[in-house]
């Protein structure tokens, strides 16, 4: 009786109290949501400027491409953390003595903001330098040892797609073997160090080898017919899932399914060349948008279940000064004077991200095959190397698709909050309508 007396008092106050709680778990539960910022631009807002921007959204991580002084000290004292990159030109210096690691880490990994982990370079062994790749390791190892007493953070490389020789489909997942005598190791190292192993999937370049509104549709995570992985048993709605996939399915096959898996870029060009087919506002947004909801549903992957990827957007602003065709330099979530080029539900309080239905913002052309790309009408995907935000490379490109039940303690510690939440305001609502 007292215990019914003490809900009937405090039912609405509860009421209130949960749903504050709810509105804060909506706008604060993005932590596994970064972004990328790239810098080949000559028009970059103020640090200042981008610090308060970012703070106020619910990104929790940002890429850096190489040390950004006047940016990381912008951010002391908030709740981003920093995936800090090592350029492809510095890795032989960090290679080539420990001494030159403790040189570099002294000078350049930050005390004042959280480093989640360091990149030892990007998109490394399909950058086109044969002698970067020997190096990666050596790299690699000595910055661990300059790291200080007690550190947490982890070290790591990010790839291209194009370290795969299979992916169609996802079961198939499988590295290149020409790539083995410096990739091997390199897992093995992530597998000793709890690093993950970072990737840069863009289901972009796998519509602009088909671009059937079947194929855009499921790129962009929209209603679709789905597609089936025989050998599996599994079906697939999204690229995003498929190229995710593919990659567990090569480090599964390698023997590491203890590594996880950090998406370093993703996303989709705003704009583009007329031969660009899918590069508009409507598409870029649609595969944002539903990319951030689908990582906040923590559902996972067909193979992986009930866990979502740390993933980086790629980007934070559009670079102005990277060459190629208009798309390349298209991928900014703003504009250099901070105004959002779309929304994607990252503003904080903005609740759950806004999704997008339907076949939009694009008339099918014909594929149009270009070299080392074919056309995959009935397949998952065409990988490349992508748009890449620090290095400007020749996109490479290779044919694209972790045990059931892998479940990460994140994702169960999310999902038993939710469901206290759900049992004390089912709870709440029984005792405010006289059931209990």
């Amino acid at each position: 009786m007292v215990l019914r007396r003490w809900w009937e008092m405090d039912a609405a106050v509860i009421l209130r109290l949960l749903h504050v709680a709810f509105l804060f778990h909506l706008a604060t539960s993005q932590s596994f949501i970064g972004v990328n910022y790239g810098t080949i631009a000559d028009n970059l807002p103020p640090a200042a400027s981008t610090a308060s921007l970012l703070t106020s959204t619910s990104i929790g991580k940002l890429r850096l491409y190489e040390p950004q002084p006047d940016l990381v000290a912008a951010l002391a004292g908030s709740d981003i953390s920093i995936l800090l990159g090592v350029p492809n030109s510095d890795v032989p210096s960090l290679a080539s003595s420990p001494a030159a690691a403790a040189s570099w880490a002294a000078a350049n990994i930050p005390t004042t903001v959280s480093v989640s982990a360091i990149s030892v370079g990007n998109e490394l062994l399909n950058s086109g330098d044969p002698t970067l790749g020997p190096q990666l390791l050596p790299a690699m190892q000595n910055l661990l040892a300059a790291l200080p007493a007690g550190s947490t953070t982890k070290i790591s490389t990010v790839h291209s797609m194009a370290v795969l020789a299979s992916s169609d489909p996802p079961s198939s997942g499988a590295f290149h073997a020409d790539l083995a005598g410096s990739l091997d190791p390199v897992l093995e190292f992530l597998h000793q160090n709890g690093g993950p192993f970072m990737i840069n999937p863009y289901p972009y370049f796998a519509y602009s080898s088909d671009t059937r509104d079947e194929t855009l549709a499921f790129c962009l995570f929209q209603p679709n017919p789905g597609r089936a992985d025989a050998a599996s048993g599994l079906t697939y709605t999204n690229m995003f899932d498929a190229q995710l996939d593919a990659i567990r399915a090569a480090l599964d096959a390698k023997g590491y399914p203890d590594v996880d898996i950090v998406i370093a870029e993703t996303g989709w060009p705003y704009k583009g060349d007329a031969g660009e087919a899918g590069a508009t506002p409507d598409n870029a947004r649609a595969y944002n948008a539903n990319l951030v909801a689908h990582l906040k549903s923590q559902v996972g992957t067909p193979r992986t279940p009930g866990k979502s990827v740390d993933t980086y957007i790629f980007a934070l602003y559009d670079e102005d000064l990277k060459p190629g065709p208009a798309s390349e330099r298209s991928f900014g979530l703003y504009q250099a004077d901070l105004t959002p080029n779309y929304d994607i539900g990252l503003a904080k309080g903005s609740g759950a991200a806004p999704t997008t239905s339907g076949q939009i913002g694009v008339t099918p052309a014909p594929a149009q095959v270009q070299p080392g790309r074919g056309v995959t009408p009935t397949g998952f995907c065409v990988t490349t190397g992508g748009a890449s935000g620090g290095t400007q490379q020749a996109q490479q490109s290779s044919s694209c698709y972790e045990p059931a039940g892998a479940t990460s303690r994140r994702g169960q510690t999310g999902m038993r909050q939710f469901a206290w939440f759900c049992i004390l305001l089912g709870l709440a609502m029984l005792v405010q309508s006289g059931r209990l």
